[in-house]
C-alpha cells in the first residue's frame, strides 16, 4: 500500500511520530500527539519540506495519506483549498506576505477537518513579519495547523520555536540516496554513486546532477579551481569564473521562466484581446512581478554559490582525510590522485584554516554580501600555502 511518506528516505524515525499524528488528530481535540504548530528541521536534501508537505497531504486525506487520492494530489500541487504550501523565491519573506496569508487561512476548513499552512522557508521571515506569525501562532484558528521549515531551530524566533513541536530531519546515508536514484529514477548505478557521493546526502541534488550533463561538467570545472591557485592574479580569475558559472545558471533557469510569467500577467489584464494596451493597474503589477524577478535571480545566483562553495570544501575535506591517514571516505574519488599529490605538499593547519574560510564567506553570501567580493576575498584565502 502507497503512502505519502514513502518519498522520505531514511527518515523512518520522522514517520513514525507523524503517523502517531495523523491518527490523533481524528479527535477535535490537541493532544500530545498532535499539536497546532510544528517546525522541521535539518540539513539541505534531508526533506524537511517534503515532510511537511506529506504531513499536510495525511491530515487532509480519508486515508491517512494514501498518496493517490484527490486530497492528496491537489493538496501536493496547490490545489487544495485547505492547503496552503507558501515557497518563496526571494531574499526574505515580508510582513506583507504574511498578513496576507493569515487573512486567507483565517476561516475554518471548508473540506476536511484541517486548515493547514506548510512554510518551507520559515529561516527567511523577516522580523516584523515573525512577528505577525508569531500571534497567529499564539492564537490559532479553529482546527489551523502550522508547518514551518528551517536548517536548524535556531534560524526561527525563540518565540515562535517555542511554541512548536519540533522535528529534527537527518542526511540520508549515501546507500539510501543511492538506491532511490537507481529504482526511483533509473540511473545507472555508477552514476548513482557519483552523484550520492557529492551531493552529500541531499537527494534532490543528486538526481540534478546525476540527469543534467552541464551541471557535472561546471562541477567539474569548480573543482579544479583549487589545483590552479598559484598567485593572487589566479585567485581573482577563479573568483569571477566561479560568480560568472552561478551567474549563468542562474539565468539559464530563470529567463524563460520570467518571460513566461509576464507575457501571462500581461494577459490577465487584457492585453492583447482587444487590440488595446492594458487594464487600468497592469503596468504597475507588470512591474511588481519583474522586481520579484529581480529578488528571485539574486537568491538563485546566491544559492548557486553556496552550492559551488560546499563543493571546494569537499574537496580540503578530502584533503584533511588524506593528511590525516583516512581515505575511505573520500567524497571525490574522481580526483583521488590530485587530492594526494596536494595533501602532500600541503600542511595540515592549512587545510583546517581554508576549509574555515569557505564557511565564513558561506555565511557572509547569507547576509547579503556583495557575491563577487565575498569569492575575491575568498580565493585570496585559498591562494595561501
Amino acid at each position: 500500500m502507497t503512502s505519502v511518506f514513502d518519498d522520505l528516505v531514511g527518515q523512518e524515525h520522522i514517520i513514525e511520530i507523524l503517523q502517531g499524528a495523523v491518527a490523533a488528530s481524528r479527535t477535535a481535540e490537541e493532544s500530545k500527539e498532535m499539536t497546532h504548530a510544528w517546525v522541521f528541521t535539518g540539513p539541505p536534501g534531508s526533506g524537511r519540506s517534503s515532510a511537511a508537505v506529506a504531513f499536510a497531504q495525511a491530515l487532509i486525506c480519508p486515508s491517512k495519506g494514501c498518496g493517490t487520492c484527490n486530497d492528496c494530489n491537489s493538496a501536493k500541487t496547490h490545489g487544495h483549498p485547505d492547503v496552503e504550501i507558501i515557497r518563496t523565491e526571494g531574499l526574505s519573506i515580508k510582513v506583507e506576505e504574511v498578513r496576507e496569508l493569515l487573512t486567507r487561512v483565517a476561516w475554518a476548513p471548508s473540506m476536511g477537518g484541517w486548515r493547514v499552512v506548510v512554510m518551507e522557508d520559515a529561516d527567511r521571515l523577516t522580523e516584523s513579519a515573525a512577528n505577525a506569525l508569531l500571534k497567529a501562532i499564539e492564537e490559532p484558528g479553529a482546527r489551523t495547523v502550522w508547518l514551518l521549515c528551517a536548517p536548524t531551530l535556531h534560524d526561527v524566533l525563540p518565540t515562535i520555536r517555542s511554541r512548536c513541536r519540533h522535528l529534527q530531519l537527518r542526511t540520508p546515508s549515501l546507500e539510501a540516496v543511492t538506491n532511490v536514484l537507481i529504482n526511483r529514477d533509473l540511473i545507472a548505478p555508477g552514476m548513482a554513486d557519483f552523484a550520492a557521493r557529492v551531493s552529500q546526502g541531499h537527494i534532490g541534488r543528486a538526481k540534478y546532477l546525476a540527469t543534467n550533463e552541464s551541471v557535472r561538467s561546471n562541477r567539474k570545472t569548480i573543482m579544479q579551481l583549487p589545483l590552479q591557485l598559484g598567485s593572487l592574479a589566479v585567485a581573482f580569475q577563479a573568483a569571477q569564473t566561479l560568480v560568472d558559472l552561478a551567474t549563468t545558471e542562474a539565468n539559464t533557469s530563470s529567463d524563460e521562466r520570467d518571460e513566461k510569467e509576464v507575457e501571462k500577467l500581461q494577459e490577465a489584464y487584457g492585453k492583447g484581446a482587444t487590440g488595446r494596451g492594458m487594464a487600468t493597474g497592469g503596468a504597475k503589477a507588470v512591474k511588481e512581478l519583474e522586481k520579484e524577478q529581480k529578488s528571485r535571480s539574486t537568491r538563485m545566483v546566491r544559492d548557486s554559490i553556496d552550492g559551488a562553495l560546499l563543493d571546494i570544501a569537499t574537496f580540503y575535506r578530502d584533503v584533511m582525510m588524506v593528511q590525516s591517514g583516512n581515505t575511505d571516505s573520500m567524497i571525490n574519488t574522481d580526483m583521488r590522485e590530485q587530492i594526494e599529490s596536494y595533501a602532500a605538499n600541503s600542511p595540515s593547519h592549512s587545510t583546517i584554516n581554508k576549509i574555515n574560510a569557505i564557511m565564513e564567506a558561506r555565511e557572509n553570501l547569507a547576509r547579503n554580501s556583495a557575491p563577487l567580493v565575498t569569492c575575491e576575498a575568498l580565493m585570496c584565502q585559498l591562494a595561501r600555502k
